[in-house]
């Protein structure tokens, strides 16, 4: 199986990327996690992502949130970025930095503060070729369902 690379712009970062490790690990999904600011080691947001083994990259960040873009501007992976909350703007300046990539440069956004969905968007990325990860997305979206139904949700 690959993996899942998280990278975050800062450590007051890592409550949000926290429930992106709980959506992997449930999904039986290899990830490793590390502090990596796109301003502070330019260099390491340069290294070769798909060499080492990774199939998606979440980015997450606060304030002028560059990391994402640094990452998609140096790989052909998938890049998730994941806007973080905690500035004087509430992650309104992280949501648009990192939605406002520019051309040829894709970067996929999640809601500010949105882990557990940038893991299952990366869950849902890799099961296009990963029939397994495929049948744990479609008994995951089964049970919520049922959940809905029974007012559980």
């Amino acid at each position: 199986m690959r993996k899942v690379a998280i990278v975050m712009g800062s450590k007051s970062d890592l409550p949000v990327a926290e429930k992106a490790v709980g959506v992997l690990r449930d999904y039986g999904v290899q990830m490793e996690v590390r502090v990596l600011s796109a301003h502070r080691c330019p260099n390491e947001a340069r290294e070769s992502a798909r060499e080492g083994g990774f199939s998606v990259i979440l980015a997450f960040a606060g304030m002028a949130a560059h990391l994402a873009g640094a990452m998609a501007a140096n790989t052909t992976l998938p890049v998730i970025g994941v806007p973080c909350s905690g500035t004087k703007l509430d992650g309104m300046d992280a949501l648009l930095s990192t939605v406002q990539m520019p051309s040829g440069i894709p970067v996929a956004t999640v809601a500010v503060d949105g882990g557990k969905n940038a893991a299952l968007l990366a869950v849902q990325i890799m099961a296009v070729s990963d029939a397994e990860l495929a049948q744990k997305l479609d008994e995951a979206r089964t049970r919520e369902r049922d959940a809905v139904r029974r007012g559980k949700r």
